[in-house]
Formats: structure tokens, sequence, C-alpha cells
């Protein structure tokens, strides 16, 4: 449905990232290795990044296929940042919301994306809007269900929930009203980075107290890359990984015990 990464380290060029690696996320727009649903992600395309000393991050973000914007590949090369979150997409349903349905998403210093797809949307998430506050609902940016599934994690980030727990809960919720839902979600703050798996591939490249990646699926052939499995919580900072596992909202049974940091 979408790829996605997400990287804290020392400051790079956007492009180092996101088009130079010989599998990054701009050539997995059109050829990714590990993409379980759908084949091309040319619906839309977004990057948000953390400049020196501002908490809030600027976006970029278009309709089209990331590699038919020529202004992206000047963007690219010069902006250089050592934290950002980047996606292309792969549209669940045609829409009317041109770049406004493409993440990254934004509040405050929050950039979130959804890598998947609600079943039986929007259907199936229709008594979930009850417990948003009207005027969150009534200014969705777009009209896609990650558009809502971004309004129910902001919702908690609002109500004082960390972002794991924000992440952890909304998953359950959606993943009880929409059974079948894939939920891989992505979110960051500039200092951390908070994803899911639940239907879909992630893995993690960290070198401790360095650099941390977060992506869909690695950008080249490093042997440290490590896949995270699914249905689990990923915590990650520049020094460290913590892999908790998500239990199934029909599971009774006490919660699951963080695993030991991977790094």
């Amino acid at each position: 449905m979408c790829r996605h990464l997400a990287y804290l380290g020392p400051p790079e060029p956007l492009g180092t990232l996101l088009v130079e690696p010989a599998h990054s996320l701009y050539r997995q727009s059109w050829a990714p290795r590990h993409q379980r649903y759908g084949t091309v992600n040319a619906d839309g395309f977004g990057v948000g990044w953390y400049a020196d000393g501002d908490p809030v991050p600027a976006r970029y973000r278009r309709a089209g296929p990331v590699w038919a914007d020529l202004s992206f590949a000047d963007l690219a090369r010069v902006v250089r940042t050592g934290a950002l979150l980047g996606a292309v997409r792969d549209a669940t349903l045609s829409g009317a919301d041109a770049e406004a349905a493409a993440a990254p998403y934004a509040f405050g210093p929050w950039l979130f994306s959804h890598n998947g797809a609600v079943r039986g949307w929007p259907q199936s998430l229709a008594p979930l809007v009850q417990g948003l506050p009207a005027v969150d609902v009534l200014s969705l940016e777009a009209r896609n269900d990650s558009a809502l599934v971004w309004a129910l994690v902001l919702a908690r980030l609002r109500d004082g929930d960390d972002e794991a727990q924000a992440l952890a809960d909304t998953v359950l919720e959606v993943a009880e009203a929409a059974p079948g839902s894939r939920l891989n979600l992505l979110l960051t703050n500039g200092e951390t980075i908070t994803a899911t798996t639940w239907g879909d591939t992630l893995w993690y490249l960290s070198r401790p107290g360095r650099s941390t990646v977060v992506a869909s699926e690695p950008y080249d052939d490093d042997p440290h890359w490590q896949e995270v499995p699914d249905r689990t919580l990923l915590a990650a900072s520049r020094t460290d990984v913590l892999l908790t596992p998500l239990k199934e909202p029909s599971d009774t049974s006490a919660t699951a015990l963080p695993k030991e940091p991977r790094t």
C-alpha cells in the first residue's frame, strides 16, 4: 500500500537517505522488494524534516509520483537534516484530496505515516468517530483511512499519552473495529521514532549512539538490518531500539512484557 522511512542521526542531505541508496525509498516507489500489497507507489509522496533549533518540522508533499517531481530532486540534494520521515503512497481508494492525502501528516512536533489499509472503510470506523472532538473530524486533512487513524493517534497524544501508548492503543482499537486491517504506523517527534507492525513489513538499522533508521524495507544490502516481527510496537532513539509484542484485541491474557533492547 505504501512505503515509509524515518531517520534519526547526524545531519545528512535528504537525498543521501531517500534517493541515493540502491533500494532507496525513491526506488521503492516503482520497485519495492518486500511490499506485500500493491506494486507501484505512484499516488503521492512526501517528506517531513527538522531544522536545527526548530521543533516544528517542515513538509514537502505532492500528489504524483516522486520520480516525476524535478523540484524534489533539487530539494533532496541541498536540504540537510538529523531527523526525517518520508513516504511514497499507493492509494487504497482513489480520491480528490491530492497532496493532502500524502504522508507525512503533521501536528506540532509530530510527523506521522500509515502503511496499510482499514478493512471496510469508512463504515467500519464510523463508531470510533464519536470519541473524537467534532472540530478534529471537521478539520481532517484528507478523506481517507490514514487521516482518520492519525486523528485517533493525535487525540491520544493531546490527552497526554506518550507516543508508544498512543500508537499501541490506536492500533488495537482500529483492529477491533475493523478486523483484517493492516496498521503499520510510523511516528516521530524528531528525537524518537515509534512504529507498529500489523500486517506488513518493517525493518530497522541501528548504529548505537549515532543513528537509527526504521523503514518498511531495507534501502540497501547492509547485513545489520533487522526485521521487526508482526504485531510489534517499536520504540527507538539514536541509542537503542525496544520491541514490545502487541496482543490481539481478543487476547485477554496479561499484557506482554517488553523484550530486551536490540541494537
